[in-house]
């Protein structure tokens, strides 16, 4: 599948604002500056779809992006670390929690985790709360060009043994880089099986 049209619906602030729940959706959500813009830019080969901040906490709404007229790309704001009020993080964490518990054609999650970091609780606790709530998930380690090859692979082995403490089943896992594109076929070669009913 290749994308050729991308284009931005619109922001809302509830899940019951977003728009018709006629087409599939792909969530994208993670840490604070884990790259989550920079990402959803390289998969639709579109400098600036979605805002980029070096400041952590950019993204405060749900955000919808249209792909090819058939499906939708939403973008989460992130958890964890950001410069804002306690009870900003709180709304934050809410609108993206609500979301993802009763956006009925939300079809999945891609966590995004940093490939330069060894596992954070943060990104762990989500983990758990996806997998407690049925949340169908996979993961994609961000940032992967900033180091070598190894060091990523032994970044990601390290998260996915550290899953293996509590999980019986690992999630679908993917390498990417906003910079070299590493992980784009993957990415969407993941949604196009899914959108076909041959994944889940």
């Amino acid at each position: 599948m290749m994308i050729h049209q991308a284009e931005f619906i619109g922001s809302s602030v509830d899940y019951r604002k977003c728009p018709d729940v006629k087409n599939p959706e792909y969530a994208f959500i993670g840490r604070s500056n884990v790259g989550k813009s920079s990402l959803i830019n390289m998969l639709t080969n579109r400098k600036k779809l979605a805002k980029i901040s070096g400041t952590p906490g950019k993204t405060q709404l749900i955000n919808h992006f249209l792909i090819n007229d058939k499906w939708f790309l939403v973008d989460l704001p992130g958890y964890g670390w950001a410069k804002a009020s306690k009870t900003k993080k709180e709304d934050w964490e809410k609108m993206s929690r609500d979301y993802l518990l009763y956006r009925s054609n939300l079809v999945c999650v891609f966590i995004l985790i940093d490939s330069r970091l060894p596992p954070q609780k943060v990104d762990l606790e989500f983990i758990h709360w996806a997998g407690e709530n049925q949340i169908p998930f996979a993961l994609i380690f961000t940032k992967s060009d900033k180091q070598s090859k190894g060091k990523t692979s032994k970044s990601v082995a390290a998260f996915m043994k550290k899953l293996k403490e509590t999980w019986a089943e690992l999630p679908p896992v993917i390498v990417s880089s906003a910079v070299n594109g590493a992980g784009k076929e993957e990415i969407i070669g993941f949604i196009e099986r899914i959108n076909q009913g041959k994944v889940g």
